[in-house]
């Protein structure tokens, strides 16, 4: 999917949350820049010189971005803190003696103007450059296999068996109090995928380029697992209650009607929403995949994210299936 770094504020922000590209590129562009307070930063006429556009785009940008760019690194310096970095680089800063006050750049920040300058070539440059970094760092610290990346993240095993274990338990209520035959199975199953995402199994396989022996749950984030554990758990308990009450089955109305008020049950509520801000977000930005049905739900993905599906704590699904605390847990649900 091409992103057009200029024009939206939630890739430019994904990005520069990602710690893992942003240093790859400070890596490959080797800027320069002056080391104040433990971090490299830039003036605005360094900046200006490095981007290839007057002090006065500059002030334009910082005057019509302001916002993003401070959240990003940019800082006025002003008290002692001017007086330090004027210490350290009184002949590079281009300052008056006697101005109040001095702004710098983070790289973060150096990387954000890059992605908002519209008037420099050298900007574009550099836009097209990070796009090419994030794709392969992405794809280098997940093993090559965006398509499981749910899977890198510690949450994932505990919730896959907490889903399928309710599964089963949904599963076997369909047999016991539903009238239908052996089609309300996988009818049921989009139903609650529609409730939850909003898709059916074969629309998410499309929209994430699945082939058709995939299986469809194997790629799901923790959260929208555990969305679909307490859905199937409560519409099976729901569905016995009917039965134990009416002394007959469900017919497909009624469990139609079921699922519709669970949708919006002040009690799942919360989690649904969690669940479909996760996928819609989290696919967008790790697997380039846009959930269109979602898109609202679509925001910034955090730092600790990067972190929790690319960084040192996070691991094959293989790997967690070795390690001691992993199976420590499944005891611990194997035994409630």
């Amino acid at each position: 999917m091409s992103k057009d770094l200029t024009n939206s504020a939630l890739d430019r922000q994904n990005i520069l949350n990602n710690p893992y590209a942003v240093f790859k590129v400070e890596e490959h562009l080797a800027l320069g820049g002056l080391t104040f307070e433990g971090e490299t930063v830039f003036t605005k006429s360094q900046v200006a010189e490095l981007l290839e556009v007057d002090d006065r785009t500059i002030e334009r940008y910082l005057a019509s971005n302001g916002e993003e760019l401070k959240q990003n690194g940019y800082r006025l310096l002003k008290g002692n803190a001017l007086k330090d970095f004027k210490k350290l680089y009184v002949s590079d800063i281009h300052v008056g003696d006697k101005a109040p006050t001095a702004g710098i750049f983070s790289f973060r920040a150096v990387l954000n103007l890059s992605m908002l300058l519209t008037e420099s070539d050298k900007a574009k440059a550099i836009r097209s450059r990070i796009l090419d970094i994030v794709i392969d760092v992405v794809a280098e610290r997940s093993g090559g296999h965006t398509k499981y990346i749910n899977q890198r993240d510690h949450d994932y095993l505990p919730a896959a068996y907490q889903e399928f274990s309710y599964r089963k338990v949904f599963t076997s209520a369909l047999s016991n109090y539903l009238e239908m035959g052996d089609i309300k199975y996988s009818i049921y199953t989009d139903k609650i995928y529609q409730a939850i995402f909003r898709e059916k199994a074969k629309e998410y396989k499309q929209i994430l380029n699945l082939a058709q022996k995939d299986n469809l749950r194997e790629t799901l984030y923790a959260e929208v697992l555990r969305a679909i554990a307490g859905f199937e758990n409560g519409l099976a308990a729901e569905m016995e209650t009917f039965y134990e009450q009416n002394q007959r089955k469900l017919v497909p109305r009624e469990l139609n009607a079921m699922i519709d008020r669970a949708e919006v049950n002040p009690y799942l509520r919360p989690l649904i929403d969690d669940a479909r801000t996760r996928m819609a977000s989290r696919d967008l930005c790790f697997r380039d995949a846009l959930h269109l049905a979602l898109e609202s739900y679509v925001q910034t993905v955090p730092e600790a994210d990067f972190e929790r599906f690319l960084g040192e704590t996070s691991q094959t699904l293989e790997e967690r299936l070795n390690d001691p605390e992993t199976l420590a847990v499944f005891k611990r649900l194997k035994d409630r």
